[in-house]
Formats: C-alpha cells, sequence, structure tokens
C-alpha cells in the first residue's frame, strides 16, 4: 500500500509539472487557434538560457532567469512579427508546418550554440525529502508542482478577469469581428507568443530541476500532446486535469507494468488513454465542441 501511495504522490507532482508545459500549449491555442508543435523546443531553448545564466554568466537563479524570460519574450514577439503576423487567415497546415521547421532551427542551432553549457539547474533547496506518513516526497518536486499549479491559476485569472485575456477569447472566437470592434490582432498575438515564451523558461527550469534537462528537452512536447487532447485544447481547467491523470497513469505504469512487460510502456500508455477518449469525446474531457452555423 506505501508503494501505491508512493507512485500516486510521485504521479500527481510530475502532473502538475506536466500541467505547466501543457498551458504553453493551450494558451496559443485558446488565444489564436493555432497549434505549435514547436513546444519542445521553446522549453528546451529557456531552460538552455537559464543554465547559461546560472554557468556562464555567474548569476544567480533569480538573474538567470530574468535573462531567459526576457530573452524567451523577445524571440517570442520577433516570431510573431516576422512569421506569424504573415500568416493570418492562412490554412491551419501553413501555421503547423511554421512551427515545425521553426522548431527544426532551433534544435540544430541550440546544439552547436549551447554545447558545453551544464545542464542541471537546481532550486535553493534541501536535498533531504520529507517524510509524510511514511511516503518520501522530495522537496524540489514539492516545490515545483506547487510553483506550476500557482502559475496556472495566474494564466486561468489573466484569460478570465482582464480586457487583455477577454480579447484573446474574441480573437479565438472570430478574428474577422474581433477587428470589426478594434482588437489589434498583431498587438495582442505578440503577447501571447511573450506569454509563451515565459511559460516555457519557468516549465523547462522546473522540468529540468525534477526530471532533468539538456537537449533531449524537446521531447517534452511529445509528452504533453496527448494531455492537451484529452483535457480539451481550449480548456485550463482541463489541462491540469489532463495532466495529473496522465502523471498518476505513467508513475503506476512504470510501477506496476514496466517490470512485467518491458521498460518504457509507461511512455505510451497516455497515447492509449488518448485513443479512448478521442472515441468518446473528439474534443476533449472540458473541451468545447465546434458549433457552426448552416
Amino acid at each position: 500500500m506505501l508503494f501505491f501511495v508512493s507512485l500516486l504522490v510521485d504521479g500527481a507532482l510530475a502532473g502538475a509539472v506536466y500541467a505547466l508545459v501543457a498551458l504553453a500549449f493551450v494558451v496559443v491555442y485558446k488565444a489564436s487557434r493555432m497549434i505549435n508543435f514547436a513546444l519542445g523546443e521553446w522549453v528546451m531553448l529557456a531552460a538552455r538560457l537559464v543554465a547559461t545564466g546560472l554557468s556562464a554568466m555567474g548569476l544567480g537563479l533569480a538573474g538567470a532567469l530574468g535573462v531567459a524570460v526576457g530573452g524567451m519574450m523577445v524571440l517570442g514577439v520577433v516570431f510573431n512579427r516576422l512569421i506569424v503576423h504573415r500568416l493570418v487567415g492562412q490554412p491551419l497546415i501553413s501555421l503547423i508546418m511554421v512551427t515545425l521547421g521553426f522548431g527544426a532551427l532551433i534544435r540544430g542551432s541550440a546544439a552547436l550554440v549551447f554545447a558545453g553549457i551544464p545542464g542541471a539547474i537546481a532550486l535553493p533547496l534541501s536535498q533531504e525529502p520529507l517524510v509524510m506518513h511514511g511516503v518520501r516526497v522530495p522537496a524540489d518536486k514539492l516545490a515545483g508542482a506547487a510553483i506550476a499549479l500557482a502559475c496556472i491559476l495566474i494564466v486561468s485569472w489573466f484569460f478570465h478577469r482582464t480586457r487583455t485575456g477577454l480579447a484573446l477569447r474574441a480573437i479565438a472566437d472570430d478574428q474577422q469581428a474581433a477587428m470589426a470592434v478594434g482588437i489589434d490582432l498583431d498587438r495582442h498575438f505578440s503577447i501571447t507568443w511573450a506569454l509563451v515564451g515565459v511559460l516555457s523558461v519557468l516549465a523547462g527550469t522546473l522540468w529540468t530541476v525534477v526530471a532533468g534537462g539538456g537537449f533531449g528537452l524537446v521531447l517534452v512536447g511529445l509528452k504533453v500532446f496527448p494531455i492537451v487532447i484529452i483535457g480539451g485544447l481550449d480548456s485550463i481547467p482541463g489541462t491540469l486535469v489532463g495532466a495529473l491523470m496522465v502523471g498518476v497513469l505513467e508513475s503506476l505504469t512504470a510501477g506496476y507494468l514496466d517490470p512485467l512487460v518491458g521498460g518504457g510502456f509507461s511512455n505510451v500508455a497516455s497515447y492509449l488513454v488518448l485513443i479512448a477518449v478521442l472515441f468518446v469525446r473528439p474534443y476533449g474531457m472540458f473541451g468545447r465542441p465546434a458549433v457552426e452555423r448552416v
């Protein structure tokens, strides 16, 4: 029983960090109905910038995070102005191919630019795990989950309680109608991609602390894709629920099934759940079905 509870807690803590990574995916779709398949590369680049600030520049964690946030926000705004702005109104496949190509560019150039930069990022916390009713909980995972949940609540408040968030939701519903009432698409898309840059820094840092970093961090994009589909592409609460489900599922599968069927099955278990959910609710558990007037 203690083993089961330990797996459950570990999976829930990992799921909270999954949710923050997936939130960067949802933010783009929620504001522009655009799917960013380069999310893993954005998160990897953000984590590399933080590691560069720590090791190459000799900054503290706060300073390194500030440098990375500034760099990723600039990248987001430039990406919007030079690429996304020119594709407004174009077919969805064009936007998808652009993100795939941009991700490949980041992945290839990062290996050259950041060669030799250590991948480790550590939070200023005690390395001794906390023991709760016999369950050992790593302090860094607990802190990472708490930070991730706080960020999710802040972003949810931003989308539902601010004028900018309301404008972004209006743009996602109908870009033409949004422009007709005076909403500046270019400005709000720049805000969206700058927000993605900030979330990428936080998600990349926490993921590196919890699970390790390096250039393999690009694979995190594939790990969160089932989460956003299961929860609903445009639903922040769905992202959180889906992430916790996938985190717990992977942890239990790794603990009980991997020793029986072979290591690595836990990595595909979430995709099996994804297929099952798509059969029942093609738009996800909390997603909104597309309604068109005929």
